[in-house]
């Protein structure tokens, strides 16, 4: 699809499991989340906005959570026993949040390595969801942000967290 801005035998495919576009290569028969080597991310990120629908009464965020001992479930992919304090776990967010602002990294790469939520693997996207699907602070700042606005520190349950707006 060259209007999507895929390299030659990529197409733009949806998971109805996951309710999120995906890639898949015909000829190899891979399929990934990430978009191809040679992709022109421009093209492509036009080819999303004018070709994917969002739910009625849904928005997408992204988010990067830090979890602490006192989190819900205090372990993630990247750490089994999580010890360190709620504190702890806000300054480590507000020094990812200083560099997103700075224009350093975006909140999504960062996500992919730093943040406890199994969503990392997909840039920290949690895909559409509407109101009563969230915990209610995380529900609150993600529905009041614009898209493309990312959030300062939320606290929930679960830990801290960043949120960007993303539709």
């Amino acid at each position: 699809m060259a209007d999507a801005g895929l390299p030659t035998g990529w197409e733009v495919r949806h998971s109805n499991s996951k309710n999120l576009p995906y890639f898949f290569n015909a000829s190899s028969k891979e399929s990934r989340w990430e978009p191809p080597e040679g992709t022109d991310m421009d093209s492509l990120k036009e080819y999303m906005a004018q070709n994917t629908r969002k739910p009625e009464g849904k928005i997408r965020a992204a988010h990067l959570l830090v979890k602490h001992k006192d989190s819900r479930r205090p372990s993630s992919w990247k750490e089994q026993n999580i010890t360190r304090t709620k504190e702890e776990a806000i300054e480590i967010l507000k020094g990812h949040e200083a560099r997103i602002r700075s224009g350093e990294v975006s909140l999504g790469d960062l996500a992919q390595t730093e943040s406890d939520c199994s969503s990392a693997k997909k840039h920290g996207d949690l895909g559409p969801f509407g109101k009563g699907e969230m915990q209610r602070e995380f529900e609150e700042v993600a529905f009041a942000l614009e898209p493309g606005q990312v959030s300062n520190v939320v606290e929930t349950a679960s830990g801290v967290h960043l949120i960007q707006r993303l539709e």
